[in-house]
Parts: structure tokens; sequence; C-alpha cells
């Protein structure tokens, strides 16, 4: 007489958003989790950061396609509005030119209106864009949301009709430039090239859809920042039987004949598994959680041979008073092209830099004392594969960023408010937070490095491990990095199905009899 059929153990190294969103999903499906993060908080390197009273994202600032977030918890059969109030942003940010301000919406006869006053004879430019990316992004969609394993995925419908329009062997600025005849415009369409941490004379084409995205789908700020959504997803997990473990360092995933057989910890402990996930950074988790020998793609020198985005220096700012700046500003250099090319070719510190400021506590009270602000300043920076020493040039290079701040009139005077102040270097991001080469946005998103020539969902050298994260298929930013852990999660259940036969959810557990697909 056959028992009942074993829980299959899985174990996820990592509590960034990809771990955590494909430990939320196994949990559901009745797997036992067991998630692992070496840090003290879950989140990453989007967790969250505390300076006595003041409290900060570390990393990403704002939800893009809320939609696809609200997909993610529904098939862990929740519902993130049970967890968290998600705040539309209007306007969506404030772009800085000098004396002159763009403040784009979702509102789009609002939008073309504002691009004809600023810059006239660009708005048919904007309604254009809007329709072209609309039906780009339809095509791309599905793309994103199944593995590229093998090369026949090249040869399927969805790849075959998305083909025309994804415009991949362009770069964002020259796409973008067949819209807008104003350099202003074009840096505003082009920026959030950043969010692959990339130039945009070099981001294929292909990432227009990103601020198309923006301007259609809105920005979304959750109360108590975007921490609060991966602490939520940890919620999820726990109360669907899984585990999460902070402080809880993995070593060493261990490999018997080939195959993931569990975990060696920081501590000495032995994790027994039948799957692994990681969920770390790419770069790092290749590079030293393996027994030297066993990977062949993926050795040290491999990997160092990769392209990858570039850094961020940071500054988080405990402000008494409150900051007339919106939620989200960005202040271009007087010579953005030349600061871009600083960052990603000459791999230079420039004179000139363009910031990002991040001013939640305009419309977020919860992160700061009464009458107080937590500001956070983003400066792109090159990684650490530049020649910049960041033992010798941190304080000069948070010295600048303070003067740049100075720069701009709303925050005159503003190092006089300081209350609580933390800079953050590449060599910190890689040091404090295991990212790879300080490469704050991961891999690159050349065209080298997209779709079947990236990182595969699956792993290819040992078997029973999956990835997740920025560092794999379909990439980086909080959108894909959700949709690379709901393909992840279906191929490992697809492959314990076949080789245990249909896998039953436990009786009784979390998410039995709900009919959640993955």
């Amino acid at each position: 007489m056959t028992g009942p059929k074993r829980t299959a153990k899985v174990a996820i190294i990592g509590a960034g958003p990809g771990g955590l969103a494909a430990a939320m999903l196994l949990a559901a499906e009745g797997y036992a989790v067991d998630l692992y993060e070496k840090q003290d908080t879950v989140g990453g390197r989007s967790g969250e950061l505390k300076l006595g009273s003041y409290r900060f994202d570390r990393g990403a600032t704002f939800l893009m396609m809320p939609h696809l977030l609200e997909e993610l918890f529904a098939l862990a059969g929740r519902s993130v509005h049970d967890y968290v109030s998600l705040k539309p942003l209007d306007p969506l940010y404030s772009l800085h030119f000098g004396d002159t301000v763009f403040t784009p919406s979702t509102d789009q006869e609002q939008t073309a209106g504002e691009i004809e006053r600023l810059f006239p004879g660009n708005g048919s430019g904007y309604r254009r864009f809007m329709a072209d990316e609309a039906d780009k992004l339809e095509r791309v969609i599905p793309l994103l949301q199944r593995p590229f394993q093998s090369l026949g995925d090249y040869m399927k419908r969805d790849v075959l009709h998305a083909l025309p329009k994804l415009n991949a062997a362009d770069n964002v600025y020259n796409r973008l430039s067949r819209y807008f005849d104003d350099e202003r415009l074009r840096f505003s369409f082009t920026f959030q090239a950043k969010y692959l941490g990339m130039s945009p004379w070099e981001c294929p084409g292909t990432f227009t859809i990103l601020s198309y995205m923006e301007h259609r789908y809105g920005l979304y700020h959750p109360i108590g920042g975007i921490n609060r959504v991966l602490q939520a997803m940890s919620e999820v997990i726990q109360e669907h039987g899984g585990h999460v473990h902070t402080s809880s360092g993995v070593k060493r995933i261990v490999v018997k004949n080939g195959d993931a057989a569990g975990l060696l910890l920081e501590n000495g402990e032995r994790v027994e598994a039948d799957y692994v996930v990681i969920g770390a950074d790419f770069g790092s988790a290749m590079t030293q959680l393996f027994e030297p020998g066993i990977l062949k793609k993926y050795t040290p020198r491999k990997v160092a041979r990769k392209r990858y985005s570039c850094s961020t220096a940071m500054l988080y700012l405990g402000i008494d008073g409150e900051v007339e700046l919106g939620h989200h500003s960005v202040h271009f250099s007087a010579d953005y092209r030349r600061n871009v090319e600083e960052i990603t070719k000459l791999g230079v510190l420039s004179e000139d830099p363009s910031i990002y400021v991040h001013n939640p506590s305009v419309i977020d009270k919860t992160l700061a004392p009464p009458g107080k602000s937590s500001l956070y300043v983003l400066m792109p920076v090159p990684n650490l594969s530049a020649e910049v020493n960041w033992q010798q040039t941190s304080a000069e290079v948070e010295a600048r960023m303070m003067e740049r701040l100075e720069q701009i009139p709303q925050l005159a005077g503003i190092t006089g408010r300081v209350e609580e102040s933390l800079f953050f270097s590449p060599l910190d991001w890689q040091n404090k937070l295991n990212v790879y080469n300080g490469a704050t946005f991961n891999l690159a998103h050349n065209l080298g490095q997209m779709m079947h020539l990236r990182p595969h969902n699956t792993f290819e050298e040992v078997r029973g491990i999956w990835l997740v994260g920025g560092g794999t298929h379909p990439g980086s930013g909080l959108p894909t990095i959700f949709e690379s852990a709901k393909i992840s999660a279906r191929l490992l259940r697809e492959h314990d199905q076949a080789l245990r036969g249909s896998f039953t959810v436990p009786a009784g557990a979390p998410g039995a009899g709900a009919g959640v697909p993955l």
C-alpha cells in the first residue's frame, strides 16, 4: 500500500523581490518552503533602512504596473490591498532642466498640453509615441511571461509577432528622436534606461516601453515604502506555512552527482532540500555559492567578462522640516550625454552629475517624525570595474552630492537641516549587500544578455536549481523580477509533477482546492 506523497522541500536563497515572490507562490502551492536571507530584514537591495527615527527604502522607490503585483498576490490566494495601501502619483515626477521643469502625468491630454507649452511642436510626437508603444507593449508582454530555454523559443508565434516591433537593433535614444526634436524632451523619455543601469545610447530600443508604461499605467507609492510590499510577501509566505530565516546567510549549495541536495549555511548548519531557488545576486551567487570546479559556463572568469549595469552613490538624509519638492524629481546635468558617457564608458566621476531625489514624506507621513522628512538621493556612478578608489573618494563624493543638492532652489540650506545621514557607495553595495561589482541594476540588458542569452530560469549547470531576480530572464526592475519568479515557480512545479506524478497540495494545506495556477 502506497502512503501519502511527501511534500517536496524547496530552499530559497535570498529574500529580495524575486526570492520572496517565488517563495510566496510555492508556499501557496503546498511546497515546504524555507527562505534564507543573510541580512536581518527581508527585501535585499530593496529592503528597509532605518536611521534613528527615520525610515527609507534602500533601493527601489516606486511601483510600476501595479496590476502585475495584484496578479502575483492573487496567485497566492491573497489580495495585495489587504496588506498595503498603494497611492497613485500625480504628477509622475518633476524633471528639471535648469529653469525648465516638466511634470508629466497619466492624463495624456494634459501631458500633451504641457509638452506643447514647454516644447512647442512636440505634442503630436507624444501622441504618436503613446500609440506606437501601446502596440509594442502588447506584443512584448508575452515574451516577458515565459522562459527562453532554447533557441527554438525564438521560432514561436509570439516572438515572430513581436519581432517587427522590438526595435532591438536600435537604441532608446534613436527611437525617441523619431518623436521629439527637443533634447530635453528626448531625455525625459529616455532617462528610464537608467532603471536598467544603462545608457539610452546603448540600451536596446525595445526598452522605450519603460517610459510608455509609466505614462500609461502610472507610478504608485506604497504607504511605508516599497519595502512594505516585500514585508507583506514575507507575511504571506508564513501564512502558507513557509519559513523565512533572516540573519541566515548561505555559504554553499550542496551538490551531489550533479543534483542540488540542499544548503550549507554560514553558521555550519546543513539543510536538506529537494529543490533550490537562487534569488541572490547572480554574479555573487555564481562566484560564491558553488564549490570550485562545479560550474563550467559560469566560472568566475566568465562571470567577470559579462557586462554589468552602472552603480549608484546613495545619500539617505533625515531632514528637520518639510522639503518643498515633489515625491520624485530628476535634476539633469547641463551636459547629460557627457554625464552618461562618463558613467558607462569612461568610468569616471562626473563634475556635473545628474541626481534623483526621492521625497516620500510629502505624501507619506509614516517615514519620518511629524514635520520632518526622509530624503533619498541617488547619483548614478560607474560600477566597481572602473578605476575609482571608493575608500579614498567616498567623503569627497558625499560632499559633492550635498553641494549638488544645495544648488536646487528648494533645497538651499539643506546641509544645516540634516539630523541623520548615511552615504552608501558602490563598494558598500558589494561588501554590505553582496551586489557583484556594485552593479546595482545587475547584468546589463544588451543584446548579448537578453532572452535566450540571459541566464535561464532553469539553471543549466546543476539539476534541481531555478533562478529568480534581475540576473535571469526577463530582467531587472520589479515588474520583470516578479515575472521571473512566476516563470521559475511554474517550471519547478512542472518538473516536480513530471518527476513525482501529479503533485497534490496536502489536504488542509493553504491553497488546497483553490485551483490557483502558477
